[in-house]
């Protein structure tokens, strides 16, 4: 079980807001982009976030367009999982490609203050809060693959594409 200090947010984040549009297509180096994460949401993240830090949200956290930015900078920030009531589904997505962990849990969410702190175990399916468990989604063997490798394009990288014929 790992301890996270946690950084609550509201429902409907847009990935605006998460990675402010106008730096798009002039960041691309990951100290950067990650200086501006949530920059239009709280002036503290991007100066305090500690690697390990989670993201704990409300509903639709992560609405709005697909780019993938808005997941890399909070990851370039030291973010690895973010709990939300729901997810936008592009943003869930992006964030497994991206090798960081969304975990659905609508009844967090209400439950913390940013600042908190809580223990994931994502061997028992559990987050500990508060001295109350909660229980979250079992990975499937795919998507935890998919994370222990740092995301889509490491894990494919990481495989043996080597084909053997067998007679």
């Amino acid at each position: 079980m790992s301890s996270h200090r946690v950084w609550v947010y509201g429902d409907h984040v847009n990935t605006d807001v998460i990675f402010p549009g106008k730096y798009t297509y002039t960041l691309k180096d990951p100290d950067k982009m990650s200086s501006v994460a949530l920059q239009d949401l709280d002036d503290n993240f991007a100066s305090q976030v500690q690697p390990g830090d989670v993201i704990v949200a409300g509903r639709n956290w992560g609405c709005g367009s697909s780019r993938e930015q808005a997941v890399t900078a909070l990851k370039y920030a030291g973010v690895r999982t973010i709990i939300a009531v729901s997810f936008s589904g592009l943003y869930f997505r992006n964030c497994i490609n991206q090798g960081v962990h969304p975990i659905v849990c609508p009844e967090l969410a209400d439950r913390l203050q940013t600042g908190d702190h809580i223990e994931i175990d994502l061997d028992e399916h559990v987050i500990v809060a508060n001295g109350q468990a909660y229980p979250i989604p079992t990975l499937s063997p795919t998507v935890r693959a998919i994370l222990d490798a740092d995301g889509l394009v490491n894990m494919l990288q990481q495989r043996d594409w080597s084909i053997t014929e067998q007679v």
